[in-house]
């Protein structure tokens, strides 16, 4: 790390470098195993994440790049981080030096380690095959590349490749000459966003020798350059969700000139002050890395979704002008409902008047909240309804005012109810039809997976349930609370486990040889043992579903001791296993905070700090399951706090064992929360006493209102 950051220096202008927290990130972290994070230059949120794309596809390169890869074959404008499916990596620049063949395997260099060099906002890379250096940056809508070449002639030159991507197939695609400087273009294609539309203009530092292009619709062009030994091309690409115009203004206002340095120090500096929002201290420094690299990774999503115009492409496919909030998209709400949304509520409140207008204009334009959103398309990835609890938790923590909140409880009714009350009857029921009347998805009926479908509706439920108590619809209350009881009716006391029931009634037959550690096609990325335990929103009704407190405590002592075993055919997302608890998947992510409800609240230190410890490091296999656009990393941010949200809204936090020194958390105008831990260490995992603002506090939570009216938390800690 220090060597890596030191050799940056020389190479970047970035004077503030000896003092941003941007050092303390390591992006090699979760490129390797099963993390699927981004690596290139992007700032927080920004629409670019632009960077390398290698030749390997499948699973592991669902963001276009693993460790493991061997070869690049360009440096595309988009990619996802973190997921469990493939898309983007639209609009490639590839430099090259001779004739080269267009198709992915044509393109490919190879590459190596040594020479990439990857800090928040700046990446670089010597392409061997061309003996070419590839540096970027960026700044929300706008790439900057920045091509080194080893000779001159006007052999060298940059392939634009609207081909080869992650995931996708090209519908129709097109780059045309505008001057000698400038292309303009489009790229529609089909994949997990089933329609995705971008937009892009590409200026260049030297004109174009000549435009090699086989027409309108082709796929792939080429632009040469007179160059001479060590000579430079600067290449801009800009891109927008509604125009080739718009791409060009996006240019203009973002980076009018080719200053790379200036660029890059500008990026470093954004990430900078967005690491900002938490200024902590570790006792050792892998922790410290740790804790900021997931800071980083949190930040890559939701992204801008909209032009410096303020227009965007709306979930109608309509292009929506001037609006004036920040238009967002790559929502992986079923992961990131459960920390990642909690933890903007405490530490960007700035940034919820933007999420919660987004939410609603895709109420208003497409008929329901987001499940999945991805490049105005909604993907309808993963299971239940989980833009609700994220929408209530803005609403009940009063973080978007200027929205009346009768019209966002009006969307939130006609997501998790669109029977009645949804007015754009394309929307998909997804099983929600059964859930109004029997209170559940059975198994005999047209949906698969329906415990892991039921599980979260039932906690969407809950959600929609205190929004409308908060409003005083007392009828819709005590509905959306009875559903949310629904688990109830899956216990199958004989098994101890959630299980799958028919239109009767019934429990789908017992196998002969039950086992729980076995995934069935009743269950989403899980088994029997995880969803058993996925009831955050009534922990202590659970506890009483399965014999009181210590029944509850004693099933999860057993969860945390079962065979890891998970036998053959398992999702591979079931990862980060610690018995049957699997850390690498969200269903998990709430549970071993469960035993701070049951009374054995160092159960919980001792566990979350296992899993800090040990399924968490500063090494490229640093994530245990895929980063989930956020979720794995917030997790670790606020267990490294010593905070948790269980319920999935509302503002009650659960109380862990923080790592932290020292984190101050601005709240507001001249006001700060400050968390302190006292005789912290290895060994000192558990906790003597929290102190809050000098009173000691009585059980193990503390409220969104006492976060955010400052003070300071003192935590003091034991081995024993």
């Amino acid at each position: 790390m220090k060597s890596k950051f030191l050799f940056v220096g020389l190479l970047l202008s970035m004077s503030v470098m000896a003092d941003n927290l941007s050092k303390y990130v390591d992006p090699r972290i979760g490129t390797g195993d099963h993390g699927h994070v981004f690596v290139g230059a992007n700032v927080p949120f920004g629409m670019v994440n632009a960077g390398p794309t290698q030749i390997e596809q499948g699973w592991d390169w669902c963001s276009g790049y693993h460790e493991s890869g061997k070869q690049i074959i360009g440096f595309a404008q988009m990619h996802l981080s973190g997921t469990g499916c493939g898309d983007l990596g639209d609009i490639s620049l590839m430099p090259a030096y001779g004739d080269v063949e267009h198709s992915r395997k044509g393109l490919a260099s190879d590459y190596r380690h040594e020479t990439e060099v990857m800090i928040p906002g700046y990446y670089r890379v010597l392409l061997d095959r061309f003996s070419i250096q590839a540096e970027v940056t960026a700044t929300e809508r706008v790439a900057l590349y920045r091509f080194t070449y080893p000779k001159g002639s006007n052999n060298a030159r940059i392939i634009i490749d609207l081909e080869n991507t992650v995931g996708d197939d090209t519908r129709e695609a097109r780059a045309i000459r505008i001057d000698d400087y400038t292309l303009m273009g489009y790229r529609r294609s089909a994949g997990w966003a089933s329609d995705q539309m971008v937009y892009f203009c590409i200026r260049f530092s030297h004109p174009m020798h000549h435009w090699l292009s086989s027409g309108l619709d082709a796929n792939y062009g080429e632009a040469t350059f007179e160059v001479g030994p060590g000579d430079q091309i600067l290449a801009k690409v800009a891109i927008s969700p509604t125009s080739e115009a718009n791409a060009l203004i996006n240019m203009n206002a973002e980076m009018p000139d080719f200053n790379f340095n200036a660029i890059a120090d500008a990026a470093c500096q954004a990430w900078d002050k967005q690491l900002g929002r938490i200024q902590a201290t570790f006792r050792t420094e892998r922790e410290r890395t740790i804790f900021y690299t997931a800071m980083y990774h949190y930040m890559v999503a939701p992204q801008i979704w909209n032009d410096v115009t303020g227009d965007y492409m709306g979930c109608d496919f309509k292009v929506h002008r001037g609006a004036d909030f920040t238009n967002l998209t790559t929502w992986s709400l079923w992961d990131t409902y459960r920390a990642a949304h909690p933890l903007a509520t405490l530490i960007m409140p700035d940034r919820m008047r933007d999420y919660a207008h987004t939410m609603m204009n895709m109420y208003y334009e497409w008929g329901e909240l987001p499940v999945w959103h991805l490049v105005s398309n909604d993907t309808y990835c993963m299971v239940g309804e989980p833009g609700v609890p994220v929408l209530a938790d803005i609403i009940l923590k009063g973080e978007c005012n200027d929205i009346d909140a009768e019209k966002m409880y009006e969307a939130i009714k006609a997501s998790m109810l669109p029977t009645e009350f949804a007015k754009n009857r394309r929307v998909p029921l997804r099983g929600k039809d059964y859930l109004a009347e029997l209170g559940y998805l059975p198994y005999d009926g047209r949906e698969g997976e329906v415990v892991g479908k039921s599980m979260e509706y039932y906690i969407a439920a809950w959600a929609a349930a205190q929004v409308a108590g908060k409003l005083g619809h007392k009828e819709d209350s005590v509905r959306f609370y009875n559903i949310s009881q629904g688990y109830r009716k899956l216990w199958d006391a004989r098994v101890k486990c959630m299980r799958a029931l028919d239109m009767k009634g019934e429990f789908r037959p017992l196998p002969e040889n039950f086992n729980p550690n076995r995934q069935t096609r009743d269950y989403t990325e899980g088994n029997p043992w995880q969803y058993t335990f996925l009831v955050p929103h009534d922990v202590k009704g659970l506890a009483n579903l399965m014999g009181g407190d210590k029944a509850l405590a004693d099933h999860l002592d057993a969860l945390l001791a079962a065979d890891s075993d998970l036998g053959e055919g398992a999702a591979p997302d079931i990862s980060g296993l610690v018995g049957q608890y699997a850390h690498g998947n969200e269903p998990s992510h709430h549970v071993l905070y469960m035993y701070n409800y049951v009374g054995q609240p160092r159960k919980t230190q001792k566990w979350v700090r296992y899993v800090m410890d040990e399924l968490y490091t500063d090494q490229p296999a640093g994530l245990c399951g895929n980063e989930d656009v956020g979720q794995m990393s917030a997790w670790y941010i606020l267990s490294a706090l010593g905070l948790y949200q269980v319920e999935p809204c509302g503002g009650v936090y659960q109380l862990g064992s923080p790592i932290v020194e020292e984190a101050v958390i601005p709240v507001g105008e001249d006001k700060t929360f400050t968390i302190r831990t006292h005789g912290g260490s290895k060994e000192a995992v558990y906790v003597k006493k929290y102190v809050l603002n000098g009173k000691q506090l009585k059980g193990t939570t503390i409220t969104h209102d006492q976060i955010m009216a400052g003070g300071v938390l003192d935590v003091y800690m034991t081995a024993k």
